[in-house]
């Protein structure tokens, strides 16, 4: 190397380098470009994975099959379908499933079984009609929803669908259908809305929603109460819905409070006169707010209000608890307790003779004292103004001083007690004397 010149051994590097990079280029040139295959590598499925495929057919001869060889065991009912639901596809067939269970095979619209295809005689429709009866197929389907709870969406739609059919299934058919249902929304196993399938124009008209809900009601109630079907009924808005069981010509709260009523569901009856009394007295309210509002005059006002109480059975204390609210409500309030004190003076004393209308009663001005009471609690900025209202409807003749004395002693209610009774102290000593006065004058005069 000591002989090759800087020049000679410049050219030596670069003629390598040269070669090393042609020989790689040719090299990756000659190497075949792998192309993707569409074989992929097999992966060992779990068992608990596999499903097999069942169309709708073979389905239901599994089941057919299961529920025969259960027989009328619903304990062992019950165990099949657990095991089952590994297997077989109750997501897709969850229609299939439930038809099966409850008619003993696939119902076509209308409620008619499916000639064509299996069917079996251990179901709902074929067992007998006694409530402790339906109470055990409500465990079979309450243990069944509970393992799969993929099924609870498909079982209430189940429910609604069977409900449109009742005019395709027999008497005893739709009787165990009710009081199954009625076991079912006692337990909370499906929502009260089911109901509204009820409200068909075709089965309202027939007569054939109304039997239902006799037995629907009565199942429902014995498993619970009434308060559950309160509760559930105004958790879905459906409280004031009773009534539309019957056809428009029978839609009155006399003739359903009867039918229940002879059917032994006198609890029903009277939750639905209430609920229709409140609804009478919520519709009151609103008319009276919006005749305020018109400026009407009080006479017309008065004579409204009372034709509103003649036709709908409603007493002078519930009247003037809805006079009150309704006067207090229309007005937007000054959110300055130094100041809505002498707001409420001045819009009460314009409304004192609507008022003085409906406290004939003493019970009326002690119920009108006790709502004063409970608004000024709950509206925090009239917590100092109860006094100065208690003495101008005291002057204005809407309160006498007998039925403040026993709002004072005796009929006052908890909310803000004890601070009302000290607003009221001085003027209650002051009414106390001046009675003593007049009594010792009564006396010397005779």
């Amino acid at each position: 190397m000591d002989c090759i010149s800087e020049t000679g051994l410049a050219k030596y590097y670069n003629n390598n380098a040269l070669f090393s990079f042609s020989f790689r280029v040719s090299f990756m040139s000659n190497q075949k470009i792998q192309k993707p295959t569409l074989t992929g590598q097999r992966f060992k499925t779990r068992k608990r994975d596999e499903k097999k495929v069942f169309d709708p057919t073979q389905f239901q001869e599994t089941i057919v099959q299961g529920l025969n060889q259960t027989g009328s065991d619903l304990d062992a009912v019950a165990k099949f379908l657990d095991a089952s639901g590994a297997k077989l596809d109750y997501r897709r067939y969850a229609e299939t499933l439930f038809d099966i269970l409850v008619a003993g095979g696939m119902l076509a619209p209308g409620g008619t079984l499916s000639d064509d295809l299996t069917r079996t005689e251990f179901c709902l429709f074929t067992a007998q009609e006694d409530l402790e009866t339906m109470q055990a197929y409500a465990q079979v389907f309450n243990k069944l929803i509970r393992r799969y709870k993929y099924l609870e969406k498909g079982f209430e739609e189940e429910i609604k669908k069977l409900l449109l059919f009742l005019k395709g299934f027999t008497e005893s058919e739709r009787n165990k259908l009710a009081m199954l249902t009625g076991i079912l929304l006692a337990n909370g196993n499906i929502s009260a809305s089911i109901l509204n399938s009820l409200y068909n124009e075709n089965l309202v008209k027939e007569g054939v929603s109304a039997a239902f809900a006799v037995k629907l009601f009565k199942s429902w109630i014995h498993e619970k109460d009434i308060n559950s079907v309160a509760g559930s009924l105004r958790k879905v808005g459906m409280d004031n819905r009773l009534l539309e069981l019957f056809p428009a010509n029978k839609r009155s709260c006399e003739h359903f409070s009867k039918y229940f009523t002879d059917a032994g569901l006198k609890e029903l009856s009277d939750f639905a006169r209430n609920q229709q009394a409140i609804g009478s007295r919520k519709e009151l309210q609103k008319e009276l707010q919006e005749q305020m509002e018109r400026g009407d005059a009080f006479k017309d006002i008065i004579a409204s209000a009372r034709e509103e109480m003649k036709k709908n059975n409603i007493s002078e204390q519930t009247m003037i608890g809805i006079v009150w609210t309704s006067v207090m409500s229309y007005v937007e309030w000054n959110k300055k307790e130094e100041l809505v004190t002498e707001q409420a003076i001045k819009h009460l004393k314009q409304y004192s003779p609507l008022l003085k209308a409906f406290t004939s009663q003493g019970a009326s001005e002690i119920l009108l004292l006790v709502k004063m009471q409970e608004y000024c609690y709950d509206n925090i900025h009239f917590m100092n103004s109860f006094q100065k209202i208690v003495v101008l409807l005291y002057k204005a003749d809407v309160l006498s001083e007998e039925a403040i004395l026993k709002w004072y002693t005796e009929a006052h209610v908890a909310k803000g007690r004890s601070v009302f009774l000290e607003q009221m102290k001085k003027f209650v000593e002051w009414l106390k004397n001046a009675e003593e006065e007049s009594e010792s004058e009564e006396e010397e005069a005779d």
